[in-house]
């Protein structure tokens, strides 16, 4: 199993699925802003890693327009060393044009979140040794207006198939890069982790893929960081040096 080969699978099945009303539009970016993505993952997925940080699923001027997970345009194009063409998802929303490489908005959570990376490790080759950036769902959720709908305010209903998906693939990606620690960005993630972990990674029960094919269960630590949002006022304060105390704190990065 390959990181390509693990979002091939990902993305299929997520489009296969289907979404009622509030929402409107579905983007799923591994689809259409397929070339930049496979640049992400060939140049900076070599496994192993020691750390994956994981994101809930893709924003509409980060990941959405370039297909890397935060993936603000200037610090990708810029930091990352990736550009490729980026086409149109099937039904796009208006309100949330994809422009690719040509966007002009920020994404302020990518923003913040790889200028981190790129302030603290100076060139992206260093900060890739060790560390993996995901999300979790690949898919964007968008209502009538635009405005976004995040995974966990899906319906129960539309919830669990998408969630049985993403954690099988997040099962796998763990199962690849062998991290020691796999760090959610935000409560959200932290908790799918958690469920990946005692239902695929644990010792004692779970029944999971990896304990039916007869490999010993990977044991990894999980924490969270303060997501980046700026829809999360604690955010908007200080946030690079909360998450530099929280990742000294747990002995990942040097204080």
């Amino acid at each position: 199993m390959t990181l390509q080969k693990i979002s091939a699978v990902l993305a299929t099945e997520c489009d296969a699925l289907k979404f009622a009303s509030p929402v409107a539009a579905v983007y799923n970016p591994f689809m259409y802003a397929a070339q930049p993505y496979k640049l992400y993952l060939k140049r900076w997925g070599a496994a192993p890693k020691k750390v994956i940080f994981l994101g809930m699923n893709p924003g509409p001027w980060g990941m959405a327009q370039t297909g890397v997970p935060f993936g603000e345009v200037s610090i990708v194009r810029d930091w990352l060393g990736i550009e490729a063409p980026v086409g149109k998802p099937p039904l796009e929303h208006p309100k949330r044009p994809i422009e690719g490489f040509g966007c002009t908005k920020s994404e302020v959570s990518g923003r913040r979140l790889w200028g981190l990376f790129r302030d603290q490790f100076g060139e992206p080759e260093k900060f890739f040794r060790e560390h993996f950036v995901a999300n979790y769902c690949p898919l964007v959720f968008m209502n009538a207006s635009g405005a976004n709908i995040t995974p966990d305010k899906l319906p129960a209903g539309e919830a669990a198939p998408l969630f049985r998906i993403c954690d099988r693939a997040l099962a796998d990606t763990i199962t690849l890069l062998e991290p020691q620690w796999v760090i959610g960005i935000g409560g959200f993630a932290e908790k799918r982790i958690k469920i990946v972990q005692q239902c695929y990674f644990n010792d004692s029960g779970g029944g999971g893929k990896q304990k039916k094919s007869g490999k010993n269960p990977r044991h990894f630590s999980t924490a969270r960081i303060l997501h980046p949002s700026p829809a999360n006022p604690k955010a908007n304060t200080g946030w690079d040096s909360e998450v530099i105390t929280t990742l000294a704190e747990l002995g990942i990065w040097q204080g």
